[in-house]
């Protein structure tokens, strides 16, 4: 699913004028597809008082369009346009409104809402008590552009947005303040923005890698894991990850730590390798390494983990003290596939910025080191980043506040690695997915346990639903 800044927006409303479609009969589709999601989800709109607030230029445009498709179409029992030029009024019985429909503002707006419109949009935060506000293309006052506003914005209980979504839609926090979030298509080709770079990851983006398996498979077709860690004292994060990559449907694997014994039965061991020689002798005929989950900070483990980044040529998640390792080193994944899987604290050490510096502009660290470091970079953290060196990016939308809990992490490197060894020729539609599921399935434990009461291992007990949630989403 793209994701598009207002310039690519604008661009491709220019082109598709250009091709014949004029710009009044956008402006009645873009009123069509509001008013079809009202009728939706506020059936029967006949008995709705409806309040129209239009701004100036095509935002306001679109909202006199909906006004009268609403009239045409539903006969609403009252229904009010508010504009801002000239100054209408709202008049107190036009308080007891049950929908707003807010189109004061579009994506182009540079900086904050000022006078008349900032008036109007606190009128809608406040001065309608019983309404449900309706967006059109974006809560007014937001920037498209920034998961973060300069100013006051309106509420919104729903936003249809038009085409494609926009940066403002997808990043956090503004992401959280649309409501629920509909694309409306309003006649722009989508060949007119192939060639963003910017998606938000959803289920056909990977759901043919969840789909039943052949009749003659065995554990031999679907690779063979190695999770190097768990020093002395942290043997829970590499067996979670061990486990992870196991549930993910990886036919083996082999967790190479110091734990005396492990837990899970199906988990084969080794010790944990002193040495290159050792790990290189440990991972013969393995797929995947998943490296660092509680592989701890001696010196010489640090000094193995950078060598086996940059020598092993087997595809590679690293995560936790693996990232711990590089950190402050000049390392660079080359041509070999590997994934780092960082959250905002790790992000800070390895690209030398601050945590609020990275927050500031995630989408922008992740892209940035991923080019710079030829790596796959998965940013944790509301709405993960995961970028690619050749400079795609897509926002994962999955997850939950209870995953912000010890051992998510390693759970998510399992998954990682247990999908990219079942899948090694597709190895971009498997990490997408194995961040997706991983968010999906916190979502789904939440939900069933509460946010308090989730724990990592939670996650997969709810992975199975995940994946039988997205393997049935239509192509």
């Amino acid at each position: 699913m793209k994701v598009l800044t207002a310039a690519e927006m604008k661009e491709v409303d220019r082109r598709t004028i250009e091709l014949g479609i004029p710009e009044p009969a956008l402006m009645e589709n873009a009123a069509a597809r509001v008013v079809e999601m009202m009728a939706e989800r506020f059936a029967p709109l006949r008995e709705h008082r409806i309040v129209v607030l239009c701004g100036r230029g095509n935002n306001g445009g679109d909202g006199l369009v909906i006004a009268r498709q609403l009239q045409t179409r539903f006969a609403p029992r009252e229904l009010h346009v508010i504009r801002v030029e000239p100054a209408d009024e709202i008049t107190p019985a036009m308080r007891n409104a049950t929908i707003v429909v807010d189109a004061l503002l579009g994506t182009g707006l540079r900086g904050g809402a000022r006078g008349r419109t900032l008036d109007l949009i606190r009128e809608i935060n406040t001065g309608f008590p019983l309404a449900r506000v309706v967006a059109a293309d974006i809560p007014s006052g937001m920037s498209s552009d920034s998961g973060s506003s300069e100013g006051e914005f309106a509420r919104a209980d729903f936003t249809v947005t038009f085409t494609a979504l926009k940066l403002a839609h997808a990043l956090a926090p503004n992401c959280d303040r649309m409501g629920e979030v509909r694309i409306g298509p309003i006649g722009s080709p989508a060949h007119l923005y192939d060639a963003v770079t910017l998606h938000q990851t959803e289920p056909a983006d990977f759901r043919d890698l969840l789909q039943p398996r052949p009749k003659e498979s065995n554990k031999g077709s679907y690779g063979h894991v190695l999770v190097v860690g768990g020093a002395h004292g942290k043997y829970g994060a590499a067996e979670m990850s061990g486990l992870s990559a196991l549930r993910a449907g990886a036919g083996l694997v082999t967790v190479a730590s110091s734990a005396p014994a492990l837990r899970t039965l199906e988990l084969m061991t080794e010790a944990l390798p002193q040495s290159i020689e050792a790990f290189e002798k440990t991972a013969a005929r393995k797929s995947v390494v998943a490296l660092g989950p509680g592989l701890g900070d001696d010196p010489d483990m640090v000094t193995l983990a950078r060598r086996c980044f940059r020598e092993s040529p087997l595809p590679m998640v690293v995560d936790a003290d693996g990232l711990n390792a590089l950190a402050g080193s000049d390392w660079n994944a080359g041509r070999h596939l590997r994934v780092i899987t960082p959250h905002p604290g790790e992000m800070s050490r390895l690209c030398g910025k601050s945590v609020a510096e990275v927050q500031a502009d995630r989408l922008g660290a992740a892209k940035t080191m991923a080019a710079e470091r030829q790596t796959v970079v998965v940013l944790k953290g509301n709405r993960t980043i995961v970028a690619f060196p050749d400079g795609r990016a897509w926002v994962n939308p999955t997850g939950s506040p209870g995953m912000a809990t010890g051992g998510t992490g390693d759970i998510l490197t399992g998954l990682i690695a247990g999908l990219v060894a079942q899948h090694s020729e597709e190895q971009e539609s498997a990490i997408l997915g194995a961040v997706y599921l991983h968010g999906l399935s916190g979502e789904l434990g939440a939900a069933a346990l509460g946010e308090k009461c989730l724990i990592a291992t939670d996650l997969l007990t709810y992975l199975p639903e995940a994946m039988r949630i997205c393997a049935a989403v239509p192509h």
